[in-house]
């Protein structure tokens, strides 16, 4: 889901990726749905012309990577035909994250082949039809993933791998990272649990947890064929640059907003610089409405009545998502929040404010108070 980039745009302008949930409507009941998802279609979902008028305005923000996601996408009848108009007429670079149900056949996936689906992303929690199948709610979840990868791979259309990490699957983490290099996936996308929709907070593993899991990605990364890139969890770039640094790999100074090479550019996904909520990402609901994420619920608009760009700009809250002088606690003091900035939907999730600390980060900045209370 990702694009090589010469210069990286500015995020006050532009986002680098645009995610739209097609539909609420799923077959599963997964754990962690942030969607909280349903088994039918909510009838005031975007139209196909309102989805094309989106489309259309997407295609206007220097042609950001776009992601179809839901709900499971294959739950609209007119899905290849949104697809097809993006990539066809507006040359947009299209993904999808479909749910794998039965909905998932060969003639699926030819059809996804057909109109150039630049990447198919399956979910996968764990190694094994147990673990997975907890997870999705769904007995047979996991044989069905199997089955549309292999459907993928005939296809010879890109894989991703999109794993939820929590405390269900910190254990099979190692175990998954060699199923992804099985099938031959193009990158492993890693969700750190943020507590909203079906997410509990008691499902979240804990802030030296994540350190852990994080720099274990770190030294995984060159030993696979296949990229790594977190999503609600920047502080995973921090984290890199401390790690190169104690190897000194470190080529700028840790206040750089960029203190990453280019080739290092693929565990995160090749966004040049970091991308958080608002903060170079947009979410469209499926019924028009803009959020900062699909983790952060905190309405900005709706793009029937103001157009998504200006929502982009202009919204009071997606501004003070870009500013991280605004932030406050650990992550305020940080000297890494222009490079991370923490999760702003994980703060909002526990702490009801969006520019509070990131509890999932264990890191205690150099200007912080050590008696001050940490996250």
């Amino acid at each position: 889901m990702e694009a090589a980039i010469t210069q990286p745009r500015s995020y006050q302008e532009y986002p680098f990726i645009v995610i739209w949930e097609v539909t609420r409507a799923c077959a599963l009941k997964c754990l962690h749905c942030r969607a909280e998802a349903q088994y039918t279609s909510d009838p005031r979902q975007l139209t196909f012309e309102e989805g094309k008028r989106l489309i259309d305005q997407i295609a206007e923000m220097q042609h950001p990577l776009f992601v179809f996601t839901g709900g499971d996408p294959l739950m609209r009848n007119d899905l290849f035909e949104l697809a097809d108009y993006a990539i066809r007429e507006k040359q947009l670079s299209v993904s999808m994250t479909p749910s794998a149900t039965p909905k998932v056949t060969r003639e699926t996936v030819m059809k996804a082949k057909q109109v150039g689906l630049s990447r198919w992303a399956f979910s996968l929690d764990g190694s094994t039809a147990e673990i997975h199948d907890h997870f999705r709610g769904t007995k047979g979840s996991y044989e069905m993933t199997m089955r549309g990868i292999s459907y993928l791979q005939e296809q010879n259309i890109p894989i991703q791998i999109n794993t939820t990490v929590s405390k269900y699957n910190l254990s099979d983490l190692a175990a998954t990272a060699e199923k992804v290099q099985e099938m031959g996936a193009v990158l492993w996308s890693l969700f750190f649990l943020v507590p909203t929709g079906r997410g509990m907070q008691q499902d979240m593993i804990t802030p030296g947890q994540h350190e852990e899991v994080m720099k274990w990605l770190y030294r995984l990364g060159p030993r696979m064929p296949f990229g790594i890139k977190t999503t609600e969890a920047p502080h995973y770039r921090r984290v890199i640059a401390q790690e190169r640094s104690l190897e000194g790999l470190q080529a700028k100074p840790f206040g750089d907003p960029n203190p990453l090479s280019p080739k290092h550019f693929d565990r995160l996904g090749r966004a040049p610089k970091g991308v958080n909520d608002g903060d170079g990402f947009v979410f469209i609901s499926h019924t028009g409405d803009v959020y900062p994420s699909g983790f952060l619920p905190v309405r900005c608009g709706n793009i029937k009545e103001t157009p998504l760009l200006d929502i982009y700009r202009s919204s009071p809250v997606m501004r003070q998502l870009r500013d991280k002088s605004l932030l406050k606690g650990k992550c305020g003091a940080c000297e890494f929040k222009d490079l991370c900035g923490g999760s702003r939907a994980r703060a909002y999730a526990v702490t009801n404010d969006y520019l509070e600390s990131d509890p999932a980060c264990p890191y205690v900045p150099k200007s912080f108070s050590e008696s001050a209370p940490i996250g």
